[in-house]
């Protein structure tokens, strides 16, 4: 049986078991803006890990699945707490394939 995390974050597991290759993104929502969490990305094997862990801890997780000219496929992880703040804007040119969103049911 799944868990309640590994339920929520099944379309991403999903995601990264198609596209071996795929990198995450992170911003992080703070004092009323998105901001890139450390400017480098994390590696398919790592982006489930990396999400399951902050919503453990109490945040709130919405992701794309974008197509982008700058940055080619990649997924982009948004994390806040408290209340869902509006999502940051799609890069220039970019293409959302999927997205999805995680309210930690034990924060909401």
């Amino acid at each position: 049986m799944m868990s309640e995390f590994e339920t929520l974050l099944d379309p991403l597991t999903r995601i990264t078991r198609k596209h071996k290759t795929i990198e995450a993104y992170v911003l992080w929502h703070k004092d009323g803006g998105w901001s890139d969490a450390a400017g480098e990305s994390l590696d398919c094997e790592e982006i489930v890990f990396y999400a399951e862990g902050l919503l453990m801890e109490g945040f709130h997780l919405a992701w794309e699945h974008l197509s982008d000219p700058a940055l080619g496929d990649h997924i982009r992880l948004c994390f806040w707490q408290g209340a869902t703040p509006p999502l940051p804007d799609l890069p220039p040119g970019a293409t959302r394939l999927g997205s999805g969103q995680s309210v930690n049911p034990a924060k909401a």
